[in-house]
């Protein structure tokens, strides 16, 4: 902002009110943008998060069936 605005605002209310109204309709606008981009990194945590459950249970799974078949082959043994 320039001195020239701010001299005209101290003058003039309705240039400062105009003034704050592009103000506010900017600040909104950027708040709106990052408002959208935090709903899109929650969202993409979130598919994060399920995508890991299923690695995480996909692996416990693995790893139970080879204890399994080290207990299998074990008792065969015997």
């Amino acid at each position: 902002m320039s001195n020239g605005t701010i001299d005209i605002e101290k003058t003039n209310l309705e240039a400062h009110v105009d003034l704050c109204a592009q103000r506010y309709a900017s600040l909104d606008h950027r708040l709106s943008s990052i408002e959208t981009t935090v709903k899109e990194l929650h969202k993409s945590i979130q598919e994060g998060h399920h995508n890991m459950v299923k690695v995480i249970v996909g692996t416990a799974g693995t790893v139970l069936a080879g204890m399994l078949s080290v207990v299998v082959v074990l008792l065969m043994k015997m």
